[in-house]
Order: C-alpha cells, then structure tokens, then sequence
C-alpha cells in the first residue's frame, strides 16, 4: 500500500522510476573528458611554472565551495603540498597585480566578480562581489599589496591549469568536474603520446628562427632543424611546407614543460650508411669551402651531398698553412675517401693519397 502511495505520488508529479543497471556513482555516469589528478607530473608542472614565474597563486576549494588561497614559490611548495585537503579542487593562477589601483578601476560597471587580495601580513582572502558592493570593497582592501579580480562566469574564468586531489593512497575518489583549461586540454593529450610514436600532423608555421609546429591533433609539437633532414639543410622550407601533412617519430613527451619534439629524418635511412660503404674509393668533387685547417670537398653528385674535410695535411705532399694555396672554392678536386662516421656526421678525405692510388674505381661527383 505503501509503495502504491508512492507511486502515484510520484506518477502526479510527472517522475518514473527507471531501473539502473549500474551504479550512479560508476565513472560511466560522469561527463565526458577525464579529471586531471594532482599526481606528482601535475606538482612537477607547477614547480616548472613557479621557477619560470609563470604561476605563484595555488587556489584551493572544498567543501561547501569553501576556498583557500595559496602563495607559491619554490621554498614552500612541498609546505602547501602537505597542508592541502584531500579530494580538493586545485586552481592555479598568475600572481596578483601589485597596482592594486588599476585592478579596482577595471572593475566592471556591473555583474559579479571574486576580488582576490594579499594583505599586508601576506595573507590571501577573496569575497564575491557586484556593482553595488564595489565602493565598500574596496575601503575593504586599502592597503593590500596586491589584487586580482577573478570574472565569475566560466568561460572567462581561465586559471592556467586545474586538478584534483587523490585521497592518500593516489586513488582520485573526488566528484569534481573542473572545467578544462588550454594546459589540462594539452595534458588529456600529452598522456596519449609515448617516446618512439609514429605520428601524423599538419605544419602550422615555419618560425624565423628555425623551429617547424606541426598541429598533432589539439596539441602544437615542434621539430628542430636538424630533424628534418639526415642531409644539411639551410631553412625548414627546404623540406617542410605550411599547411602540409606529415608523418614524423615522436623523440620526447615532456610532460612538466608540455613540449613534444618530433623527428622527420627518424622515419628515413640515413644516406651516410651507404657513404661509409665507400671507404676507400677515389671521387673527384668541387671544393665548397675552405677554412684555415682545410677544404672541404662533396662528394656525392647532388647540391644537398655530403660533404668531407681535406685536412691540410692530407692536400698535398708538402707542408700546406693555408688551403688556399693549393686549391679554391669550386675547384675540382680528386679525393680518397679515408673515413665516414655518421654518428658524428664526419667524413675525413685525403688529396694527396688519392694521387697515389691508380685511377681504377675512380668517379666523378
């Protein structure tokens, strides 16, 4: 009868009853995206951050939406780390404006903010505010050190990075569904990457000063000059083009500075292994460059080809101070190959003895 009673109480106001086959408070009922953990990669960020004077304020909610605020530097850190509750939620900021002035004339003319400040004893209070409590705030804070007005809506509210505390024996068992920032969206997908990975990307830019971005899915990964190309190379736009696709190795993640080298020439065989088959054939090449101890000479029929140094001992027979002396850039000149040694990218080549090997096996490049 009971049950009855219930029943049609709940039929009048329009609610159902409908048979779980799970419990509600299995993860498959959370929303989507996963809760970043404040595991030891998440205080590793923020120590990298801290000395990189990128963040210095750690703001910390509990229950009842209760909130602590935390300032950090290098030497307390480890303290902060030890007072905080567990199953928290973390936020971390920027420091606070030291013109405390500007900070109250930027309020806006109306709507809700949280003003953080720093007394001058160092401690760090917020209160939510609106229009018609601003001119009370800010007697309030007279004398602050320094101030930030946080925007209560959430898409204004971007603290660089979020997190959540696990319980102490590392299990995250907190409910908490932060809204994900710029670096907790790099996070999701730097945990997905690993050291060897073979990727597909889209060149984004070609900075001035060498370094290629390639958009690997949400994420901007980076390659080094000398990651392009087993062979040297003057710009990236020898090989690499804006708006390309590429496939490249992934040579790192870097989960503290969320940096994801990757490598181009990693994918290809390297051309000096087949050079270092050729140890001991006489080639006749130009002269590309001399410097004081030599001449360096190409060996192999293409503008890209490696390069070997004549050094000054090895150009003639006689004392030789100067390469200068003896030959000139553009100069052909015939060479013996004495070594090729593609860990260092060196190639040792000698004038004088390839004079004295009989012309056989003997080519041009």
């Amino acid at each position: 009868m009971k049950s009855s009673l219930h029943s049609n109480r709940g039929d009048s106001l329009g609610l159902f009853p409908e048979r779980l086959d799970a419990s509600p408070y299995d993860a498959d009922y959370d929303e989507p995206g996963e809760q970043r953990p404040a595991d030891d990669v998440f205080w590793a960020r923020l120590r990298w951050c801290v000395a990189m004077r990128q963040a210095a304020i750690l703001e910390e909610i509990y229950a009842d939406n209760a909130t602590r605020w935390h300032r950090l530097n290098d030497g307390t850190l480890d303290e902060v780390r030890a007072r905080l509750t567990p199953r928290a939620q973390l936020a971390v900021w920027p420091d606070l404006s030291t013109d405390v002035a500007a900070v109250l004339a930027g309020l806006p003319e109306e709507g809700l903010i949280e003003l953080v400040w720093e007394d001058a004893d160092g401690q760090i209070t917020s209160t939510t505010a609106d229009e018609t409590q601003f001119v009370e705030l800010a007697a309030k804070i007279t004398g602050a050190r320094a101030a930030a007005a946080l925007s209560m809506y959430t898409d204004e509210r971007q603290p660089l990075f979020t997190a959540v505390l696990p319980d102490s024996d590392g299990v995250l068992r907190a409910r908490w569904r932060t809204e994900p920032t710029q670096s907790d969206r790099h996070w999701a997908i730097l945990k997905t990457l690993y050291r060897g990975q073979v990727i597909t990307g889209t060149v984004t830019e070609i900075a001035s000063f060498g370094v290629t971005f390639v958009d690997i899915g949400g994420f901007t990964a980076v390659i080094n000059i000398p990651e392009l190309s087993w062979r040297h190379i003057d710009y990236p736009s020898d090989v690499v083009t804006v708006g390309q696709e590429i496939t490249a190795e992934i040579l790192d993640v870097d989960m503290v500075r969320e940096r994801v080298p990757l490598s181009l020439k990693a994918l290809q065989a390297d051309p000096m292994l087949d050079l270092a088959r050729q140890v001991g054939q006489i080639v006749t090449g130009p002269v590309t460059k001399l410097v004081p101890f030599g001449a360096f000479v190409r060996v192999e029929d293409s503008e890209d080809g490696f390069e070997g140094l004549v050094h000054n001992t090895e150009l003639a027979d006689a004392h030789v101070e100067r390469p200068e002396d003896v030959v000139q850039v553009g100069e052909a000149l015939t060479v013996k190959i004495l070594e090729v040694d593609p860990t260092r990218r060196r190639i040792a080549l000698s004038h004088k003895q390839a004079l004295a090997v009989a012309p056989e096996g003997h080519r041009h490049s």
